[in-house]
């Protein structure tokens, strides 16, 4: 029905172009319509591939996390990734399937699909199986939003991704860009096209991804993931009820430590975490009221209790590995009490802000796993990850959270190519760094989401930003920068030559042959 509307619709536009009345009423012709789980139909039994011209679809969006047992074997099965299946969204499925559909042929291929497989984790789980099946991207729009007439459907951020077989590729790939992921597309021409959508012209490899790092590739202090305390709720208290503890227990002050989220980080908060590792058995016995709480945390743990914040809720069953938690209740899953100051960087990010809002924090506070916790950074260094080029690298590399930045450490810190930096450079950068951090102190009443706004952003702020991020990016290369893709593209040459000896001991050996 939907053919045929719009067949009807470009019927009537060609009769106003040309005054005459053009129209195919009544019926008579139909398409060939197959219905069927696209994933389990062989697609030549449908069409043989000698006979198409274009694979065209709109896959569904279901992440990882969304798809059912069914779906989840779909993809291990077409993907061939090993049990795990990986984290691939389902629409790879249909990018993978479409590999072996069209090999070796003249078909061109076209998709919707999630932006997810253009950055983050999956580039590295999904391209090359699509390399090695011999596709190469002959034209793709990068992220914009894309609107339903349905009603209450939201809108998506998504890109198209237009495939070929390597042999009958275009020479020049087309790339549009939206300045505005609700604005029109900026069109540009390259010879090869990376699978982070930008230009690889300039790479050994051009199909090249970032692959997870367990560590800082250019010697940097870690990244760690903050305080995870699996405790359903039952250590966390608002600042009312920490007053309330400590009135009737005093001696309970000490073990309650404000506690730090990405939300409490940028937009303020007061929350408040009970730490008790390392504090002696009888010292919690005399607190009754303590002892409570960890009595609860550890009966949730076992599954007799649900989530403090659903405390109506039947508890769920609990897991082997909280079952083995229910042991220490008085430790968190994941403990980080920093003893020194240190740089919090939050996990998720409005794709609103021209900068991810970071910095410094200091002891008792305990930082929650929401964000990212980086100790013994210097001051210059704050200035490199807070820098554009820095962002540029998250906003290409990183993956995303809906639509928002997801800070991995993985992906975004650990394989970011960092500059050589003299000893001159970095008092320089200190001085830049130092001045944000200023125009921030000199907004008390802000927070960071008010600062980082780009609708309330303060004029100070913006110009220390944007004094620190041409000095960064002037120990990268001498001539200016003219946009994020033209930063994420020299950082890739860079990260290619940090890694190439990395990847080339990563390959297997082949057998040596017999003289």
């Amino acid at each position: 029905t939907a053919m045929w509307m719009m067949d009807h619709i470009m019927n009537n536009r060609l009769s106003q172009e040309f005054g005459q009345v053009f129209a195919r009423i009544p019926l008579k012709a139909a398409p060939h319509i197959v219905h069927g789980d696209a994933l389990e139909v062989d697609w030549a039994s449908v069409l043989a591939p000698s006979e198409c011209s274009y694979v065209l679809g709109n896959p569904p969006f279901i992440g990882a996390k969304m798809q059912s047992g069914i779906q989840r074997a779909q993809i291990r099965q077409i993907a061939a990734l090993g049990k795990s299946g990986g984290t691939l969204d389902y629409v790879a499925a249909w990018l993978i399937k479409s590999a072996h559909y069209i090999k070796s042929s003249r078909i061109r291929v076209g998709f919707v699909c999630t932006n997810s497989i253009t950055q983050g984790e999956q580039v590295a789980q999904l391209w090359p199986v699509l390399f090695r099946a011999g596709l190469e991207i002959a034209f793709a729009h990068r992220t914009f939003a894309w609107g339903s007439d349905a009603r209450g459907k939201a809108h998506v951020h998504v890109v198209v991704v237009g495939l070929s077989c390597r042999e009958h590729e275009p020479a020049t790939k087309r790339l549009f860009s939206y300045e505005d992921v609700g604005g029109d597309p900026v069109e540009s021409h390259h010879a090869s096209l990376s699978p982070y959508l930008f230009d690889a012209a300039k790479l050994a490899d051009r199909h090249l991804v970032v692959r997870e790092a367990s560590r800082p590739l250019s010697g940097m202090p870690r990244v760690k993931i903050g305080s995870k305390p699996v405790d359903g709720g039952y250590f966390i208290m608002s600042g009312s009820e920490r007053l309330e503890m400590i009135r009737i227990e005093p001696d309970s002050a000490p073990l309650i430590h404000r506690y730090v989220g990405s939300k409490e980080y940028l937009n303020g908060g007061d929350r408040w975490i009970i730490v008790l590792d390392g504090v002696s058995p009888d010292r919690i016995r005399a607190l009754p009221h303590i002892l409570d709480r960890v009595q609860q945390v550890r009966r949730y743990r076992l599954g007799e209790l649900p989530p403090r914040s659903k405390s109506e809720d039947e508890p769920k069953k609990a897991s082997s590995g909280s079952r083995a938690l229910a042991d220490t209740p008085t430790r968190f899953h994941v403990t980080v009490v920093p003893k020194s100051a240190f740089l919090c960087v939050p996990e998720n990010s409005s794709i609103r802000r021209a900068y991810v809002p970071m910095g410094w924090l200091s002891p008792p506070t305990i930082p929650s796993s929401l964000v990212r916790v980086v100790e013994n950074l210097k001051r210059w260094q704050f200035g490199v990850l807070t820098s554009s080029t820095h962002m540029a690298w998250l906003r290409y590399i990183g993956g995303r959270l809906k639509s928002d930045y997801r800070y991995s450490i993985g992906l975004v810190y650990n394989p970011f190519p960092w500059p050589n930096v003299s000893e001159a450079d970095q008092k320089r950068l200190d001085d830049l760094a130092q001045a944000v951090l200023d125009a921030r102190a000199a907004h008390p009443d802000a927070t960071l989401a008010d600062l980082y706004d780009p609708n309330t952003m303060p004029a100070d702020l913006r110009r220390a930003h944007r004094a620190l991020d041409l000095a960064v990016d002037r120990l990268y290369r001498k001539a200016p920068f003219e946009s994020d893709r033209e930063r994420v593209e020299h950082l890739f040459g860079l990260y290619e030559r940090m890694t190439a000896g990395l990847l080339a001991s990563a390959k297997p050996k082949g057998r040596r042959r017999k003289a």
